[in-house]
């Protein structure tokens, strides 16, 4: 073990993160076998397997259980080395480190840059994931901030809303109901939707939006990728439950349009999140504060807010 390194334990966390070497290789923006040598070098090191693969899935061997274990205990530490050291840089020598829900990576470099205008010589590292994966970035210490919509509740987290956002229906533009100027939500369910999957942030909003008419819904596809729903639609495969803040560019192209239906939208919140016991460095209560006081009127401005539809006089 005295000739691993600290970049062979990092990747080794990231695929066993997500037990798939290919997800390790995307997050960390390298390719596959860049990754599977990284860990062959570490099984090297250590004299033992620490992973096998049963079919086409990997698990961790008991080796590799009790090597993440401390794994994730010494990049913890060299985390929080990092960021006691960036007390004493202030924010301009800063590294801002924040993870943002899928969704958000449609608005959120947007307000990354304007915060780093204001503060030349910030480093900003994003990172963009589903919700299981955020929870593990921030149950794991991984990020200072994590945006999302739905806080967790089984993480001692510290929970601040900070902008508004809109869940929309959406379909194709020559879709039969593309047309109606009102439309009920039992008229709705019948309609073909593609969506994302179980369990994603998008999900457990569409559950909201939907209540009692859920189980009702027609799910013909369910899609991990949100640009891959959009084009689904598009292509009239179904309508869809999308965040406004992520069809900004279909809707001024014509290729989507939003229907009029009850109910909606949908209106949720972002959230920036924190551990309670965190200890956040200088830049990352500054990029706290710059969303709170100002994060609802920059992604306004980004993407203006859809207009709820009236109750009234619903067509079926």
């Amino acid at each position: 073990m005295k000739n691993a390194t600290l970049r062979q334990l990092k990747v080794f966390e990231t695929v066993a993160r997500h037990l798939s070497f290919s997800r390790a290789a995307e997050e960390l923006h390298l390719t596959q076998p860049a990754v599977s040598t990284q860990i062959k070098t570490l099984e090297g090191h250590v004299g033992l397997a620490l992973f096998e693969q049963l079919g086409k899935k990997v698990y961790l061997t008991q080796g590799g259980a009790e090597l993440l274990y401390h794994s994730r205990a010494i990049i913890g530490q060299f985390i929080e080395a990092e960021e006691a050291l960036a007390h004493f840089k202030g924010i301009a020598g800063g590294r801002l480190n924040v993870a943002v829900i899928s969704a958000g990576d449609y608005f959120f470099p947007h307000l990354l840059v304007e915060f780093a205008r204001r503060h030349p010589g910030v480093k900003l590292n994003l990172t963009v994931h589903n919700r299981e994966e955020l929870l593990g970035e921030l149950a794991n210490n991984l990020t200072d901030l994590a945006i999302m919509v739905r806080p967790p509740h089984d993480l001692d987290t510290l929970n601040e809303p900070f902008a508004p956002h809109p869940y929309v229906i959406v379909a194709a533009p020559n879709h039969r109901l593309a047309s109606r100027t009102r439309i009920s939500m039992a008229s709705l369910v019948k309609e073909a939707f593609v969506v994302r999957e179980k369990g994603s942030d998008t999900w457990f909003s569409m559950q909201d939006g939907f209540g009692q008419y859920m189980r009702e819904l027609n799910i013909a596809m369910e899609i991990r990728s949100t640009e891959t729903i959009k084009q689904a639609i598009i292509a009239g495969m179904g309508v869809g439950f999308l965040s406004a803040h992520t069809i900004g560019q279909e809707l001024r192209t014509g290729s989507l349009v939003v229907l009029p239906v009850q109910g909606f939208p949908l209106m949720l919140n972002w959230y920036v999140v924190h551990r309670i016991d965190k200890r956040l460095p200088p830049v990352a209560r500054a990029f706290k504060e710059f969303l709170l006081q100002e994060g609802a009127q920059l992604i306004g401005a980004l993407i203006p807010a859809p207009t709820p539809t009236s109750h009234g006089d619903l067509e079926s």
